[in-house]
């Protein structure tokens, strides 16, 4: 499963040449995956009638909607999938995720990618990892408040015999491992050859190649990691990782025994204190901020489009499940706001949350009943 990184949301907030196509929908992991293709078609047929609106030809269209329509004919792709589907084309660019997160239906056409569906994977109800360790074997689970999946790791090893194999090794195969001590390492009786090594080391080596595995694949990301192992390989694995965004607390026991749903059910009462924490304070924040009516806050969309689009804006609370239609005219500052989506519009919430990314502010995309002052948007400015 492709799942989609914070760095892969940055290349999508870049300006695209042309038209941009963002299609979301969701998917059946097991049972009637049939509707897969069923209901991706009908979302690409609106995509294609918007493109004809726009001026497309029958050749031009055919020639832009290529990559799409090559992948749309795998049907094993349609039998492997998570809980919903994004892709995004452009003249230049093409790209589709596999999420754990069920979207809403959604075609849409504009001059850049719609990511405001995105949002809730990158914080609230987001996403969190799960390094489940063993002697054995080593597992990396991607969950979110409501799903959970299993990423397949490159360069892993299968378990800590293959280490001692690729270290040439082979001679410690045979051991007898002792008793868990008070530091944290294990005693160990070793027959053959390289009685010179004590288990805490080979461990220590079996993690490292872990370590750089994981640190390859979410070196950029910013997302809560929980480690589940029995209890003495936790201190052992902590002292070789380089990923940041280690938790102190982890799952202990041996994770072989535990399902993944179980692994997914004990890591969330751990993370989602976390995830909640800065969504709570700026949520307090802004709502003190209007109760006062401080001029740093604002829920007027006519006010937060330019100040999101001039890098005014610290943090902004975005509906999701919602869109806002119309245009924003930088040059002039002009406003136009319609009902329903016309030529040429575009979710001007989403406009506003892709702005804020792009000036390295804080975006929360929360329920509607959920954003402050009973509005669709509200937003803190910085100055």
């Amino acid at each position: 499963m492709n799942i989609i990184t914070r760095e892969d949301i940055q290349n999508l907030l870049k300006k695209q040449e042309g038209i941009c196509v963002s299609l979301y929908a969701p998917m059946e992991k097991s049972g009637d995956t049939q509707q897969n293709p069923i209901r991706f078609k009908n979302l690409l047929s609106i995509a294609e009638k918007h493109l004809i609106d726009q001026g497309f030809r029958e050749n031009e269209l055919k020639d832009f909607l290529s990559p799409i329509k090559k992948f749309q004919q795998d049907s094993l792709f349609w039998e492997h999938q998570s809980d919903g589907l994004a892709v995004f084309l452009s003249k230049n660019c093409f790209h589709y995720y596999r999420q754990p997160y069920r979207f809403k239906e959604l075609a849409l056409v504009a001059d850049h990618f719609h990511i405001k569906p995105l949002l809730p994977l990158l914080v609230g109800d987001g996403r969190f990892f799960i390094l489940a360790i063993s002697q054995n074997s080593i597992k990396l689970i991607q969950g979110t408040r409501y799903s959970v999946n299993e990423i397949d790791l490159e360069g892993v090893p299968e378990g800590l015999a293959s280490v001692i194999r690729q270290e040439g090794m082979e001679k410690l195969l045979q051991f007898h491992t002792g008793t868990p001590t008070t530091r944290g390492d294990r005693s160990a009786i070793f027959f053959g050859h390289g009685a010179g090594y004590n288990t805490k080391e080979i461990i220590q080596r079996y993690f490292q190649i872990v370590n750089k595995s994981l640190h390859d694949y979410i070196r950029n990301e910013k997302i809560p990691l929980v480690l589940a192992s029995v209890d003495y390989l936790l201190p052992i694995y902590r002292e070789v990782n380089t990923y940041p965004y280690l938790l102190e607390e982890g799952i202990e026991g041996n994770p072989e025994n535990l399902t993944k749903d179980k692994l997914h059910e004990k890591a969330w009462k751990i993370v989602e204190p976390i995830f909640y924490k800065a969504q709570r304070e700026a949520l307090e924040k802004c709502e003190a901020y209007l109760q006062k009516a401080d001029k740093t806050v604002s829920i007027n969309i006519e006010d937060i489009i330019p100040a999101a689009y001039h890098g005014r804006i610290d943090t902004l609370f975005v509906a999701i499940g919602i869109e806002k239609w119309g245009r924003f005219d930088p040059d002039n500052n002009q406003i136009i706001i319609h009902e329903k989506n016309e030529l040429g519009d575009t979710d001007l919430l989403d406009f506003c949350a892709n702005q804020v990314l792009r000036h390295s502010g804080s975006v929360f995309a929360l329920k509607t009943d959920a954003i402050p002052g009973n509005s669709i948007i509200a937003a803190i400015y910085r100055y």
